[in-house]
């Protein structure tokens, strides 16, 4: 876990902004998951008004981020900052099931993400997609192959059945705004075949294992 900011400006900026219980449950809501304002509405029973009055509190500390969907182009996600996940997540019940990841075509973000999760975790790890592409994108592989994981023989999967034990895990907007009927996770990870840079690829990669990362981590600070 990364060390706790020794600025004492910065480390009573966190401690007023987690404050409120309203907003500590804000913050556990989103360790696992990036939510749009209205799911964290519905989930803590909080009025919208109070909510975005919150939301602007974690924002303001620079906890929070606010980001517009790459699928209907409308609506929100809130989540945690990345550089900032170590500091205000903590431990989450034990994963025993297998992960199922899924992005729209199953070509680059899910891919790497369950190759993560399997190298990092140690886990049981599978992707497919919604609308599945016909191979898996060579910058994945590429960014697979540079952070030390192998996607040479994957190959994209529909999503049809998930397995009753498995925790599905959306990491594309599109998909997750598709399968909205369904229990998952979201991470709100930007699509690197959009930009189709090696860096974009590799932005990626480290978001998806700053998230994996992240659920080891054991309490507030």
């Amino acid at each position: 876990m990364p060390p706790a900011p020794s600025d004492p400006t910065r480390r009573a900026e966190i401690h007023a902004a987690l404050g409120d219980p309203a907003r500590v449950a804000v913050v556990d809501a989103l360790q696992s998951s990036d939510r749009s304002p209205k799911e964290l509405s519905d989930l803590l029973d909080v009025a919208p008004s109070l909510l975005a009055f919150h939301l602007d509190a974690l924002e303001h500390a620079g906890l929070i981020e606010r980001v517009v969907s790459s699928g209907d182009r409308r609506r929100r996600y809130v989540r945690l900052r990345p550089d900032q996940l170590g500091l205000v997540t903590r431990s989450v019940a034990q994963l025993t099931g297998p992960m199922l990841f899924v992005c729209t075509h199953n070509s680059a973000r899910s891919q790497l993400a369950a190759a993560a999760w399997r190298t990092d975790r140690g886990g049981e790890a599978s992707s497919a997609g919604t609308d599945p592409a016909s191979t898996v994108h060579p910058g994945a592989i590429a960014a697979a192959a540079r952070a030390g994981l192998d996607l040479t023989d994957a190959r994209p999967h529909r999503l049809d059945d998930v397995p009753a034990d498995a925790t599905l895990v959306t990491v594309c907007d599109l998909a997750h705004e598709q399968l909205s009927h369904r229990p998952s996770w979201h991470w709100s990870i930007p699509d690197p075949a959009a930009d189709g840079t090696d860096a974009a690829f590799d932005r990626a990669l480290d978001l998806i294992r700053t998230r994996i990362s992240a659920l080891t981590y054991q309490e507030h600070p």
